[in-house]
């Protein structure tokens, strides 16, 4: 799986999904032992969970990078790598 981005201990991945329409773009955050798995088109958290501090933070990311995440979502569904985002500072 594609890593995205790295910051504050928080890595970014998205997955390909080919031929699986039923899924909305989304991409997971990953943070010590915790997962969790945001949409993108409404940046809302929709599976697992991570720590409130760090949730805040990969929230606050995404609402800055959003069309560049959109953008890579499709990329990894056309079969193309993605492009790295700028991390959270």
């Amino acid at each position: 799986m594609p890593e995205i981005v790295r910051f504050f201990g928080i890595i970014i991945r998205m997955y390909a999904e080919f031929n699986l329409s039923h899924h909305r773009p989304h991409f997971h955050a990953y943070y010590q032992n915790a997962v969790a798995i945001y949409s993108i088109d409404s940046i809302e958290l929709i599976g697992g969970s991570l720590p409130r501090r760090q949730q805040r933070l990969v929230e606050a990311w995404a609402e800055l990078h959003q069309d560049e995440l959109l953008a890579n979502w499709e990329r990894l569904q056309a079969g193309r790598p993605p492009v790295k985002v700028a991390p959270l500072k």
